[in-house]
């Protein structure tokens, strides 16, 4: 029994490496093809670079004005991440706490957010925000809060409904308001669904290029995929820039991702609805 249950492991690992190994093999080839030139991209773009040299990441850093894309793309990051958790958090406590039919339908009806693509409302959207001149930052940061706020209210809400109710009664009793409940008590233990809402919005906030190339319209306020269009002329192409951007950008979402990952299954699993 113990040599099956070696060998059931052990086809597991090798499964997993291999798994793992397929996974990894595109991001492999984005960082050797980043330090080649143009020419030996075309030449063959499995091998490795004949030199290594730090050229296409410095133009790259150049093109992209990567100083000011990058606070751009981090200021809309982490400005729309505030507005989604204090607005989902506050809501899905608020419906958790009330059982009345008219809490559940406001969740059903902010639920059903879920199931309407961003393609069926872009036209509208852009249209609408143009009109009442609220595009650029400020615009974009609330349209990605009103796109994200029914996954974050639905993961929120699950998580809510395994915290006792008690909780809130006895700091109820103690002279404690709702809002400094809600504050003190209740967000500290929603913690692994935050970190999970911060990790999913981010890769998706970090690296859209869709919503910004509709919204933003003025040169300083160019978010960093918007800056990577310029790599991809009509007439020309050049890769070799573009992945030696690609990986600059990819590594603040990997480092965020290392940090908190240990949170991100404990917070989906919080977030299921019980």
């Amino acid at each position: 029994m113990k040599t099956k249950r070696k060998s059931k492991q052990l086809v597991l690992i090798v499964i997993g490496i291999l798994f793992s190994a397929l996974w990894f093999y595109p991001f492999f080839l984005i960082v050797i093809n980043s330090f080649k030139t143009k020419t030996e991209i075309f030449q063959n773009t499995l091998s490795l670079p004949q030199s290594i040299n730090a050229t296409n990441y410095v133009t790259a850093l150049e093109k992209l004005d990567f100083a000011r894309s990058a606070a751009n793309s981090l200021l809309i990051t982490v400005g729309s991440l505030i507005l989604i958790i204090f607005v989902s958090s506050l809501a899905a406590y608020a419906l958790s706490r009330n059982t009345s039919r008219l809490s559940s339908f406001i969740y059903f009806i902010i639920a059903i957010g879920l199931l309407i693509p961003f393609q069926g409302i872009m036209i509208p959207l852009i249209s609408l925000f143009g009109k009442v001149k609220m595009l650029n930052q400020p615009g974009l940061m609330i349209m990605y809060l009103g796109l994200a706020t029914s996954m974050a209210t639905f993961m929120y809400y699950g998580a809510l409904r395994g915290i006792p109710k008690s909780l809130d009664e006895a700091a109820l009793i103690d002279g404690a308001s709702t809002l400094k409940i809600y504050w003190s008590i209740i967000f500290p233990l929603l913690k692994p669904t935050t970190v999970t809402i911060i990790v999913l919005n981010s890769l998706w906030f970090w690296n859209d290029y869709l919503l910004p190339s509709l919204s933003v319209n003025k040169e300083g306020m160019y978010t960093i995929p918007l800056k990577m269009f310029y790599f991809f002329g009509e007439f020309n192409k050049q890769w070799h820039l573009a992945l030696a951007a690609l990986v600059i950008v990819i590594i603040p979402i990997i480092i965020l991702f290392i940090l908190l990952q240990k949170h991100v299954v404990k917070g989906i699993s919080d977030g299921a609805v019980k």
